[in-house]
């Protein structure tokens, strides 16, 4: 379907009575922005024009002395919003008013910048990505931190811990059991009609959706799986699933979250990457290779595999990220590659052997992430395996948590937290500035950003398990019992 012009977009407006237009953005950490303009000042020579705003208001990005900033809007991106009254939402790229330059820490502009750097290199005319997007919908969360507490409180009308739970009906008894939540039916699984609602207003605003369905975690863990588009197509789709996911909830009581580890001793929640790479309508990743990969792609996994630990920064960029990286819970925290093993990092899905379906899974990100700077990131990684024919190394094809300690020491692991992955960014990112496409000031801003913001604000406050663990501790008592045995029969003042 060919995108519509400003001109259509305008008799849109007038088919559908539209009395307001959503413009909609996003921040820096990945937060959709957005005000709205009477459909009136919409005009085709306003595609062009833009909008004023002010961008020091937006986290990361304008100084106040310099915070005049213009949004565009991109008539292809049009869709009449399907929660608000008469009113067509577009997705904006922002421009310096003065220059009229994109803005280099506007992500979508990034994204932008990713796929036009793809074609000057001439390995590909486009690249494909599809994502797997997983989420938790809840019936009740309650979460409060101040200076004297802390806590959180979710619950699930079908988790194992309401089996003995009185309900107003009656309670029906079918509940999932922790780690069981995979593709059960109703009445076990209570939220298809909800997920059904999701793929059909999807697929009303212009996203192809390829399945939806329960995910393995007890409390309602949902995934629906957009169908592949270019890079900058799949960011702007994931936003807006993202949108119609949480209000949908919102329609039906509930309330959804991207948060990767909301439940501890559960699954956690991913956005697993499919990717591929065409020229002239060939994808350029089947071939004769392992699991039926051209050598081209094998050097695309070395590449992400090579630099996963800075990537990590980007595809898993909270500090809960690193909850969910944990053996045991199918999440990939070994940085290998495997056909069919959904233990590794880079998984090579088997579904088919037609050529056209052929690409690589990576696994490791999360929902939390910016889709814009994260597939651009990955992106990068690819082309500079490509680019300097990086081996990835034997797959392994074993279950990588059964492995035995001798055959999993040279295994490379994820980094174990938000901060050893920014150091890692920190180190390694020159392949991430080629073509301009990050700059050293988007890098260094998100470093300084995640730091302060997340990292240092999680570590001065005190966690409500450190009050199970450490209240009723006895200094004295405990100092002495570490003590050596003549050490221990001394006088203590």
């Amino acid at each position: 379907m060919n995108s519509p012009t400003p001109r259509e977009v305008l008799a849109l407006c007038r088919e559908r009575e539209i009395r307001a237009v959503d413009l909609r953005f996003m921040d820096f950490p990945g937060t959709q922005k957005h005000f709205t303009i009477p459909v009136t000042a919409l005009t085709e020579k306003s595609f062009e024009d833009g909008f004023g705003f002010d961008g020091s208001s937006i986290r990361g990005w304008q100084a106040i002395n310099e915070s005049d900033m213009l949004v565009a809007p991109v008539s292809g991106t049009a869709f009449v919003d399907p929660f608000m009254s008469q009113t067509l939402v577009m997705t904006c790229n922002i421009q310096d008013p003065i220059t009229r330059e994109d803005y280099a820490k506007d992500p979508r502009n990034v994204a932008r910048k990713a796929e036009n750097y793809l074609k000057s290199t001439g390995l590909a005319d486009t690249v494909q990505f599809g994502p797997a997007v997983e989420f938790f919908v809840f019936d009740d969360v309650r979460f409060d931190q101040n200076e004297r507490e802390a806590f959180y409180h979710i619950d699930s009308i079908e988790a194992q811990w309401n089996r003995g739970r009185c309900e107003p009906h009656g309670n029906n008894g079918h509940k999932i059991r922790y780690k069981e939540g995979y593709f059960p039916l109703p009445p076990v699984d209570t939220l298809q009609d909800l997920r059904t609602a999701i793929m059909l207003l999807l697929q009303d605003c212009g996203v192809e959706v390829e399945t939806q369905h329960h995910e393995v975690a007890t409390a309602g863990q949902c995934e629906i799986e957009l169908r592949h588009a270019s890079l900058v197509k799949t960011a702007d789709n994931l936003l807006l699933c993202k949108y119609i996911v949480k209000n949908v909830a919102a329609k039906h009581g509930k309330s959804a979250t991207f948060m990767p580890k909301p439940l501890w001793n559960d699954n956690g929640s991913g956005l697993h990457l499919q990717l591929s790479l065409w020229k002239n309508s060939n994808n350029l990743f089947a071939g004769s290779g392992y699991a039926g990969l051209s050598e081209m792609a094998l050097f695309a996994i070395g590449g992400i595999l090579s630099h996963a630990s800075a990537l990590m920064a980007f595809c898993c960029p909270t500090t809960n990220s690193y909850k969910r990286l944990v053996p045991g819970y199918e999440a990939p925290v070994n940085l290998s590659y495997s056909s069919r093993n959904r233990s590794a990092a880079i998984r090579i899905p088997v579904h088919t052997p037609r050529p056209e379906n052929k690409r690589i899974e990576f696994r490791c990100p999360d929902a939390s992430s910016n889709g814009y700077l994260t597939m651009s990131a990955v992106l990068m990684a690819a082309i500079d395996g490509i680019q300097r024919r990086l081996d990835p190394g034997r797959p392994l094809d074993k279950d990588l948590y059964d492995l035995a300690p001798d055959e999993l020491k040279d295994v490379l692991k994820t980094p174990s937290s938000l901060e050893e992955s920014l150091a890692a960014l920190r180190k390694d990112h020159q392949f991430l500035l080629r073509g301009d496409v990050f700059t050293e000031d988007v890098i260094d801003t998100w470093i300084w950003y995640k730091t302060e913001k997340e990292v240092e604000a999680l570590r001065q406050r005190p966690h409500p398990f450190e009050f199970a663990m450490y209240y009723d501790i006895w200094l004295l008592a405990s100092a002495k019992n570490s003590r050596s045995g003549s050490e221990r029969n001394a006088v203590v003042p």
